[in-house]
């Protein structure tokens, strides 16, 4: 289910009581267990006893009592759709406010007999458990929804920045101000733990595998019990001297294993029984040895034993853990230390990966610390700065008649895109925009819509072909009890995408992009040009608003003598487009995606 970031609510309750994990798909029986778990967390639910009645305080103010007139009527239900002939009761529905200041309102569905109706009693039924508990937090909560994506979890983000209680979106410090007193990262014990995490086969992989697959668990906090999983595909040739590449997803809150490893860029990915694999033969380990790293703890197979840390997720612990992951990493695989390094990623990542970079750069001013030797990032579909990627997101609906011009004149007539303040009526306009769209795929504006809920029978899939149901696919293959052995995951119900309170998240990345160019790390961004959530428009006025003078010219590049889209060198930056590509540019264009990351390791520009 996709919902756009402007019409999907969530009322935010900050009392001071405790907070479970949901989960999609869960039961009153689930969601029973975790409350029972919680009374021995380290913030249980008040217990205290209620007063009994003959002490009750009478002092209490009178509960609210609201007009009524005319709703019953409005509340009747003439039918339900799809159902049976012969109903003989009537039916109602409807809200109730109980707290007219806080605009609270409970919903109910009332049935009366369909015999003696005015002589039997009234039952009011109440269920248990599935519900979302009162979150305590002051900072960002985005809801959890089943089938949640990338662009689900980045649309609630940008929604958030307007709610009562926003992420703090302070900037970062810059490197040269970095406190470098700060306490020496985790480093455990890495004996042994390489070899026990080599996967000798993936069940249902295609033959002639020539490559070595390793997969585990690094603990990033001992104390906490915070552990982050991670997937590891060397290349088939040249891997002692091929670059390592960390590739990161966004949401925030989604896998890197699920989307970047089986549905992008990875060496595998599921045929539609969700049982086997076929291969990847754009796939980036081709060119470089790659690490999938789920991050933050709670995304994927990676978890904390410690409850509260899923409140305590943001932009910085993301960033923390990622490095003391790394360093732990190149401790397990050592003949890695030394190799050139690269981070890339997409969507959210946007924030993740120059993050990564500013933290690496900071910590290698240490001398005491394990030197990372950073080369480069890239960063594509990539959310940079928000102010920028709103306005390019609609002026990219109006630019490919997803909008009408009256909506697009709105929204620039009411929306400050310069400082942010968007009025009642740019919202309007902004809500306007987002229902004239149409039910799409907002990834891919031109790509079919997925028609079926899970896997099915055919023949083995194709690179070539993309199949919007291919998430569907690899989350029936992650969540095999075989699948999950074989990565030596715990055995859990893996998700895709997880909701999470999420603590701080600047609202524009580019101080930290200007950072790494003064630094000299390579940086380089890249769009799909037909993804509409983070469209090439936003990225190419996030880029001129860094002001850099450009070194080469606007030119196509090329592959297998097509146009496989377009590229611009600035001074520091190099920006280029993948033509026919969504927002997961290998999921689409896999062998221009290769092309282009290939150039990008190589420091050269895509091929003319």
């Amino acid at each position: 289910m996709k919902l756009s970031f402007l019409t999907r609510f969530l009322v935010i309750l900050s009392f001071h009581h405790f907070i479970f994990p949901i989960f999609c798909n869960s039961s009153q029986t689930d969601n029973l267990f975790e409350l029972l778990k919680s009374r021995k967390s380290r913030n249980p639910p008040n217990t205290e006893l209620w007063v009994e009645l003959d002490n009750n305080d009478n002092s209490f103010s009178p509960a609210y009592i609201g007009p009524q007139d005319g709703f019953k009527k409005a509340d009747k239900i003439n039918a339900l759709p799809g159902q049976p002939k012969g109903v003989d009761f009537d039916r109602y529905a409807g809200y109730i406010t109980v707290d007219p200041k806080a605009g609270r309102e409970l919903f109910y569905y009332f049935v009366e007999s369909p015999h003696n109706s005015a002589t039997k009693p009234l039952v009011l039924w109440l269920n248990g458990g599935k519900v979302l508990l009162l979150l305590s937090f002051h900072h960002l909560v985005f809801p959890i929804y089943c089938n949640a994506s990338q662009t689900d979890n980045l649309s609630e983000l940008l929604k958030s920045r307007k709610s009562q209680n926003p992420p703090n979106t302070e900037l970062w410090v810059g490197l040269h101000n970095y406190n470098s007193n700060y306490s020496p990262v985790y480093i455990g014990p890495q004996d042994g733990l390489k070899e026990a995490d080599k996967i000798d086969a993936l069940p249902g992989q295609p033959q002639g595998v020539d490559f070595d697959q390793y997969a585990g668990y690094i603990t990033v906090d001992p104390n906490a019990g915070r552990e982050l999983f991670y997937y590891f595909v060397e290349s088939p040739q040249n891997s002692i001297t091929n670059p390592l590449v960390l590739w990161l997803n966004g949401g925030p809150g989604c896998s890197s294993l699920g989307y970047g490893a089986f549905e992008e860029l990875g060496p595998f990915r599921v045929n539609s029984d969700g049982k086997t694999l076929f291969r990847n033969d754009y796939a980036w380990n081709s060119v470089a040895n790659v690490i999938f790293l789920e991050s933050p703890a709670g995304v994927g197979f990676s978890y904390s034993n410690t409850s509260l840390d899923y409140s305590k997720n943001g932009d910085k612990r993301t960033a923390e853990d990622s490095y003391t992951f790394l360093v732990n990493w190149l401790e397990r695989f050592p003949q890695y230390k030394n190799r050139d390094f690269f981070i890339t990623g997409e969507s959210y990542a946007g924030h993740y990966v120059p993050q990564l970079a500013h933290t690496i750069l900071s910590k290698n001013n240490n001398t005491n610390q394990t030197v990372i030797n950073l080369k480069g990032i890239a960063i594509g579909n990539a959310l940079i700065d928000d102010n920028n990627s709103i306005m390019g997101m609609f002026d990219y609906y109006w630019t490919h008649a997803l909008n009408s011009d009256e909506t697009n004149a709105g929204i620039h007539q009411y929306c400050n895109f310069v400082t942010g303040n968007f009025s009642s009526k740019c919202y309007n306009y902004l809500i306007q925009g987002e229902a004239e769209m149409g039910n799409l795929d907002i990834y891919n504006i031109y790509a079919p819509l997925c028609k079926s809920s899970g896997p099915k029978s055919g023949p083995s899939g194709s690179v070539h072909d993309f199949d919007p149901c291919s998430k569907n696919y690899v989350s029936a293959y992650l969540n095999l009890a075989e699948v999950q052995t074989a990565l030596h995951a715990n055995a859990t119900t893996w998700e895709a995408c997880r909701g999470f309170i999420w603590r701080d998240s600047p609202t524009t990345i580019l101080p930290i992009i200007n950072e790494l160019i003064s630094s000299g790390i390579s940086v380089w961004i890249y769009s799909g040009d037909t993804d509409g959530r983070i469209p090439v428009t936003s990225s190419r006025y996030s880029i001129n608003t860094l002001k850099l003078p450009v070194t080469t010219a606007w030119r196509p590049w090329y592959y297998d003598n097509e146009v496989g889209g377009y590229v611009v060198g600035y001074k520091g930056v190099t920006f280029t487009t993948i033509r026919g590509a969504g927002h997961e540019v290998p999921s689409y264009q896999p062998e221009r995606a290769q092309t282009m990351i290939s150039s990008f390791l190589t420091g050269k520009l895509p091929p003319s």
